[in-house]
Protein backbone atom coordinates (compact mmCIF):
# COMPACT_ATOMS: atom_id res chain seq x y z
CA UNK A 1 0.00 0.00 0.00
CA UNK A 2 1.43 3.18 -1.18
CA UNK A 3 1.61 6.57 1.16
CA UNK A 4 -0.50 8.21 -0.57
CA UNK A 5 -3.49 5.33 -0.55
CA UNK A 6 -2.64 4.90 3.37
CA UNK A 7 -3.50 9.01 3.80
CA UNK A 8 -6.79 8.50 1.49
CA UNK A 9 -7.67 6.24 4.15
CA UNK A 10 -6.96 8.34 6.67
CA UNK A 11 -9.29 10.91 5.20
CA UNK A 12 -11.65 8.92 5.36
CA UNK A 13 -12.50 9.40 8.80
CA UNK A 14 -13.01 13.10 8.32
CA UNK A 15 -16.45 11.77 7.42
CA UNK A 16 -18.07 12.75 10.55
CA UNK A 17 -20.18 8.54 10.44
CA UNK A 18 -17.38 7.14 9.98
CA UNK A 19 -15.38 9.02 12.46
CA UNK A 20 -18.37 7.73 14.63
CA UNK A 21 -18.40 4.37 13.80
CA UNK A 22 -14.76 3.65 14.45
CA UNK A 23 -14.91 5.67 17.79
CA UNK A 24 -18.07 3.60 18.66
CA UNK A 25 -16.01 0.08 17.87
CA UNK A 26 -12.52 1.36 19.71
CA UNK A 27 -13.86 3.24 22.87
CA UNK A 28 -15.11 -0.30 24.86
CA UNK A 29 -11.17 -1.40 24.20
CA UNK A 30 -9.34 2.09 25.09
CA UNK A 31 -11.53 2.70 28.29
CA UNK A 32 -10.15 -0.72 29.86
CA UNK A 33 -6.60 -0.58 28.22
CA UNK A 34 -6.25 3.28 30.19
CA UNK A 35 -8.09 2.19 32.98
CA UNK A 36 -5.67 -0.94 33.60
CA UNK A 37 -2.37 1.27 32.24
CA UNK A 38 -3.03 4.19 34.65
CA UNK A 39 -3.99 2.36 37.39
CA UNK A 40 -0.98 0.26 36.88
CA UNK A 41 1.41 2.89 36.57
CA UNK A 42 0.53 5.18 39.78
CA UNK A 43 -0.08 2.15 42.25
CA UNK A 44 3.31 0.99 40.76
CA UNK A 45 4.91 4.16 41.40
CA UNK A 46 3.09 5.33 44.62
CA UNK A 47 3.19 2.29 46.70
CA UNK A 48 5.62 0.24 44.99
CA UNK A 49 8.68 2.43 44.64
CA UNK A 50 11.14 3.89 47.49
CA UNK A 51 11.33 7.34 48.97
CA UNK A 52 14.21 9.28 47.61
CA UNK A 53 17.06 9.75 49.52
CA UNK A 54 17.31 13.95 49.34
CA UNK A 55 13.27 14.55 48.21
CA UNK A 56 11.65 11.26 50.24
CA UNK A 57 8.22 10.58 49.69
CA UNK A 58 7.63 14.13 47.10
CA UNK A 59 9.58 12.54 44.72
CA UNK A 60 6.04 10.80 43.76
CA UNK A 61 4.39 13.46 42.33
CA UNK A 62 6.88 13.06 39.13
CA UNK A 63 4.40 10.28 38.44
CA UNK A 64 1.66 12.55 37.90
CA UNK A 65 3.76 16.00 37.58
CA UNK A 66 5.36 14.80 34.56
CA UNK A 67 2.86 13.31 32.20
CA UNK A 68 0.26 16.17 32.64
CA UNK A 69 3.00 19.00 31.91
CA UNK A 70 3.89 16.57 29.02
CA UNK A 71 0.08 16.26 27.79
CA UNK A 72 -0.21 20.32 28.08
CA UNK A 73 2.00 20.72 25.53
CA UNK A 74 1.71 17.58 23.36
CA UNK A 75 -2.31 18.17 23.86
CA UNK A 76 -1.37 21.91 22.06
CA UNK A 77 0.57 20.82 18.94
CA UNK A 78 -2.34 18.38 18.44
CA UNK A 79 -5.24 21.10 18.58
CA UNK A 80 -2.32 23.09 16.13
CA UNK A 81 -2.01 19.87 13.56
CA UNK A 82 -6.07 19.40 13.79
CA UNK A 83 -6.39 23.43 13.09
CA UNK A 84 -4.25 23.17 10.43
CA UNK A 85 -6.12 20.84 8.64
CA UNK A 86 -9.27 22.80 9.20
CA UNK A 87 -7.84 25.48 7.58
CA UNK A 88 -6.65 23.76 4.53
CA UNK A 89 -9.22 21.09 4.23
CA UNK A 90 -11.89 22.22 5.92
CA UNK A 91 -12.98 19.04 7.35
CA UNK A 92 -15.38 19.96 10.28
CA UNK A 93 -13.99 16.71 12.34
CA UNK A 94 -10.94 18.20 12.68
CA UNK A 95 -11.92 21.32 13.91
CA UNK A 96 -14.38 19.59 16.38
CA UNK A 97 -11.38 17.33 17.70
CA UNK A 98 -9.62 20.59 18.66
CA UNK A 99 -12.27 22.22 20.49
CA UNK A 100 -12.44 18.45 22.11
CA UNK A 101 -8.89 18.39 23.04
CA UNK A 102 -8.93 21.87 24.47
CA UNK A 103 -10.85 21.15 27.95
CA UNK A 104 -8.47 18.30 28.09
CA UNK A 105 -5.57 20.36 28.07
CA UNK A 106 -6.47 22.59 30.25
CA UNK A 107 -7.12 20.61 33.17
CA UNK A 108 -3.76 18.76 32.24
CA UNK A 109 -2.00 22.38 32.16
CA UNK A 110 -3.61 23.22 35.47
CA UNK A 111 -2.48 19.75 37.11
CA UNK A 112 0.88 20.62 35.85
CA UNK A 113 0.69 24.07 37.44
CA UNK A 114 -0.55 22.37 40.52
CA UNK A 115 1.57 19.64 41.31
CA UNK A 116 4.97 21.95 40.15
CA UNK A 117 3.88 24.20 43.44
CA UNK A 118 3.72 21.32 45.44
CA UNK A 119 6.86 19.83 44.53
CA UNK A 120 8.85 22.60 44.33
CA UNK A 121 8.23 24.61 47.75
CA UNK A 122 9.65 21.54 49.28
CA UNK A 123 12.83 21.86 46.72
CA UNK A 124 13.31 25.30 45.84
CA UNK A 125 11.65 26.80 49.16
CA UNK A 126 8.99 28.92 47.56
CA UNK A 127 5.69 28.19 45.78
CA UNK A 128 5.88 29.84 42.45
CA UNK A 129 9.25 31.01 40.49
CA UNK A 130 8.60 33.55 37.72
CA UNK A 131 10.75 30.82 35.76
CA UNK A 132 11.03 30.72 31.77
CA UNK A 133 9.01 27.49 31.95
CA UNK A 134 6.67 27.90 34.27
CA UNK A 135 5.70 31.51 32.97
CA UNK A 136 5.50 30.55 29.67
CA UNK A 137 3.49 27.60 31.42
CA UNK A 138 1.04 30.12 32.82
CA UNK A 139 0.58 32.24 29.26
CA UNK A 140 0.10 28.33 27.93
CA UNK A 141 -2.70 28.00 30.44
CA UNK A 142 -4.69 31.39 29.94
CA UNK A 143 -4.60 30.40 26.34
CA UNK A 144 -6.50 27.50 26.80
CA UNK A 145 -9.25 29.22 28.34
CA UNK A 146 -9.10 32.10 25.33
CA UNK A 147 -9.29 29.13 22.94
CA UNK A 148 -12.56 27.46 24.93
CA UNK A 149 -13.88 30.82 25.48
CA UNK A 150 -13.55 32.01 21.91
CA UNK A 151 -15.38 29.06 20.70
CA UNK A 152 -18.39 29.95 22.92
CA UNK A 153 -18.93 33.08 21.96
CA UNK A 154 -19.06 33.02 18.42
CA UNK A 155 -22.22 31.59 17.26
CA UNK A 156 -21.60 30.34 13.31
CA UNK A 157 -19.67 27.21 14.10
CA UNK A 158 -17.34 27.83 11.08
CA UNK A 159 -16.09 31.29 11.61
CA UNK A 160 -15.73 30.12 15.64
CA UNK A 161 -13.38 27.52 14.10
CA UNK A 162 -11.44 29.87 11.88
CA UNK A 163 -10.79 32.64 14.94
CA UNK A 164 -9.99 29.73 17.33
CA UNK A 165 -7.46 27.81 14.52
CA UNK A 166 -5.65 31.13 14.65
CA UNK A 167 -5.53 31.81 17.72
CA UNK A 168 -3.92 28.10 18.24
CA UNK A 169 -1.47 28.89 16.09
CA UNK A 170 -0.46 31.88 18.12
CA UNK A 171 -0.33 30.35 21.05
CA UNK A 172 1.69 27.51 19.73
CA UNK A 173 4.47 29.76 20.44
CA UNK A 174 4.51 29.26 24.32
CA UNK A 175 3.42 25.44 24.04
CA UNK A 176 7.31 25.30 22.00
CA UNK A 177 8.50 27.41 25.31
CA UNK A 178 6.72 25.47 27.37
CA UNK A 179 8.73 22.79 26.69
CA UNK A 180 11.83 23.66 25.65
CA UNK A 181 12.30 27.01 27.58
CA UNK A 182 15.11 25.43 29.79
CA UNK A 183 17.22 24.84 26.61
CA UNK A 184 16.37 28.51 25.32
CA UNK A 185 17.94 30.21 29.14
CA UNK A 186 20.29 29.30 31.28
CA UNK A 187 18.81 30.73 34.38
CA UNK A 188 15.49 29.22 36.10
CA UNK A 189 15.29 27.02 38.80
CA UNK A 190 13.70 24.06 36.29
CA UNK A 191 15.69 21.36 35.21
CA UNK A 192 15.64 20.15 31.66
CA UNK A 193 14.29 16.58 30.66
CA UNK A 194 15.44 13.60 32.60
CA UNK A 195 13.20 10.98 31.28
CA UNK A 196 11.51 11.97 27.87
CA UNK A 197 15.75 12.06 26.07
CA UNK A 198 17.49 9.32 24.63
CA UNK A 199 19.71 7.31 27.20
CA UNK A 200 18.38 8.58 30.06
CA UNK A 201 16.79 5.18 31.07
CA UNK A 202 19.16 3.47 29.88
CA UNK A 203 21.43 5.47 31.02
CA UNK A 204 24.07 5.95 28.07
CA UNK A 205 24.37 9.41 28.17
CA UNK A 206 26.58 11.21 30.97
CA UNK A 207 23.65 13.90 32.29
CA UNK A 208 21.53 13.95 35.43
CA UNK A 209 18.36 11.25 34.89
CA UNK A 210 15.85 10.11 36.45
CA UNK A 211 16.65 6.40 38.54
CA UNK A 212 15.15 3.18 36.61
CA UNK A 213 13.31 2.47 40.02
CA UNK A 214 11.38 5.19 39.49
CA UNK A 215 11.84 6.07 35.58
CA UNK A 216 10.34 2.65 34.44
CA UNK A 217 6.19 3.49 36.41
CA UNK A 218 6.78 6.59 35.11
CA UNK A 219 7.06 5.56 31.68
CA UNK A 220 3.74 3.64 32.18
CA UNK A 221 2.07 6.66 33.98
CA UNK A 222 3.08 8.44 30.96
CA UNK A 223 1.62 5.46 28.16
CA UNK A 224 -1.87 5.58 30.71
CA UNK A 225 -1.94 9.34 30.41
CA UNK A 226 -1.18 9.41 26.50
CA UNK A 227 -4.26 6.99 26.20
CA UNK A 228 -6.41 8.83 28.52
CA UNK A 229 -6.23 11.71 25.98
CA UNK A 230 -6.90 9.76 23.29
CA UNK A 231 -10.14 7.97 24.68
CA UNK A 232 -11.60 11.92 26.01
CA UNK A 233 -10.73 13.57 22.62
CA UNK A 234 -12.61 10.43 20.48
CA UNK A 235 -15.30 10.61 23.49
CA UNK A 236 -15.63 14.15 23.28
CA UNK A 237 -14.88 14.64 19.34
CA UNK A 238 -18.07 12.22 18.66
CA UNK A 239 -20.15 14.30 21.71
CA UNK A 240 -19.55 17.64 19.79
CA UNK A 241 -20.69 15.61 16.29
CA UNK A 242 -23.76 14.87 17.54
CA UNK A 243 -24.44 17.97 19.27
CA UNK A 244 -23.09 20.28 15.82
CA UNK A 245 -26.07 17.67 14.38
CA UNK A 246 -28.66 18.52 16.78
CA UNK A 247 -28.22 22.45 16.13
CA UNK A 248 -28.14 21.79 12.52
CA UNK A 249 -31.73 20.05 13.25
CA UNK A 250 -33.23 22.32 15.21
CA UNK A 251 -32.05 25.34 12.63
CA UNK A 252 -33.74 23.62 10.11
CA UNK A 253 -37.07 22.87 12.12
CA UNK A 254 -37.23 26.98 13.13
CA UNK A 255 -36.44 27.72 9.37
CA UNK A 256 -39.58 25.61 7.91
CA UNK A 257 -41.73 26.24 10.58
Amino acid sequence: MTISTRLNALWEYANPRKFLALTERVLPALWVLTAITLVGGLVWGFFFTPDDYKQGSTVKIIYIHVPSAFLATSVWFMMLVTSLVWLIRRHHVSALAARAAAPVGTVMTLIALITGAIWGQPMWGTWWEWDPRLTSFLVLFLFYLGYMALWEAIEDGDTAADLTSVLCLVGSVFAVLSRYAVYFWNQGLHQGASVLRAGAVSGTDTEEKVSNVYAYPLLLCLLGFGLLFVTLVFYRTGTEIRARRIKALIARERANG
